[in-house]
């Protein structure tokens, strides 16, 4: 019999791989030690592999579908997310597409949110910034005046784990909680007294507003001009899911205007450029009021660790004959 083989793009935490070699399957990491490109993808898939194990920085197009086949049967992307991959022709081609949610990794996004909204409330990185610039002479009364938390609104669009992850936390901090979402969860507004609203009445209420949608061509600039001009001047908008969510030209446009107070992005709609066109608003990366990272709302050592079990788990039921626990298929 064939052994099996495994190839990932790039190295994981090892958890994961000791999964798939204690199973006796062939595992090779790429050498490079950054992000693969499509056509050393292309290469090294057409020398035969059952399994990729792929990170959201790797963009699986048909055309690293079909370099691919016909022993490829299951991808296991090391991501929540799902967006780089072409799951439609994957699913056409019979080939598996598993993502990697995982508690640990729900609870770390959301701590993520957490963190974003206090650093923003409380100034924290331009009081930072001006007390190691030697700026600080001494205790004033309007010195970097923030805001509190308590008895702020959330608002939440996107009621999946993540979301109510971040809702516990901010019912725990006494803030009200009200959300946007496909479908109503009224045992959840029972469990944190939460409102279930429109879009349109979340944006002009909440003082706080995360994002938690995957990138979907309906989610895709979900927050632009007319949305940004709903919400209050004093309110904060959080994005740890996906850049493109938000139309980031429209963002900073709001952040100039004082539309909003402020925003907290640890994802980029160019990523990883901070900036789709620099020439033309380069600004943002210069704002005191925008707080950002460099997408590591799930970088923990917890969660990378679940992530490689989970992917590699994926990879093992798919080849086993069995459904991947977190199998991605698109209706």
């Amino acid at each position: 019999m064939l052994k099996r083989k495994i190839f990932v793009t790039r190295e994981i935490p090892d958890s994961g791989l000791k999964l798939l070699k204690q199973k006796g399957y062939e595992v090779k990491i790429s050498l490079f030690n950054r992000a693969i490109k499509k056509r050393e993808l292309i290469k090294e898939l057409k020398k035969g592999y059952d399994g990729l194990l792929c990170l959201l920085t790797d963009k699986i197009d048909i055309k690293v579908l079909e370099a691919g086949m016909p022993r490829l049967k299951v991808i296991a992307n090391y991501a929540v997310g799902f967006d780089n991959v072409d799951v439609k022709s994957a699913n056409m081609k019979k080939i598996l597409v598993c993502n990697t949610p995982a508690d640990v990794v729900n609870e770390s996004v959301a701590e993520h949110v957490i963190a974003l909204m206090f650093a923003l409330a409380k100034r924290v990185v331009e009081s930072d910034n001006f007390t190691r610039d030697g700026r600080y002479k001494g205790w004033q009364p309007d010195l970097f005046i923030g805001q509190n938390l308590m008895n702020k609104t959330l608002g939440i669009i996107g009621l999946g784990r993540i979301g109510k992850a971040t809702a516990r936390r901010a019912v725990g901090m006494d803030m009200k909680v009200v959300y946007a979402d496909l479908n109503q969860n009224k045992s959840f507004e029972q469990q944190y007294k939460a409102k279930y609203c429109s879009q349109n009445e979340l944006l002009k209420v909440s003082d706080f507003v995360s994002l938690n949608v995957p990138l979907l061509a309906s989610t895709r600039h979900l927050i632009s001009t007319s949305q940004l001009k709903k919400m209050k001047k004093t309110a904060f908008l959080i994005n740890t899911s996906r850049g493109s969510v938000v139309d980031e030209l429209a963002l900073l446009k709001a952040l100039i205007k004082g539309d909003i107070a402020g925003a907290g992005l640890d994802v980029f709609e160019c990523e990883p450029l901070i900036d789709c066109n620099p020439r033309d608003h380069y600004e943002l990366r210069k704002m005191n009021n925008v707080i950002m990272t460099p997408h590591t709302a799930s970088a923990t050592i917890e969660a990378r660790e679940a992530m490689s079990i989970v992917a590699a788990n994926n990879i093992i039921a798919g080849l086993s004959g069995r459904r991947p626990v977190n199998l991605i298929k698109l209706k």
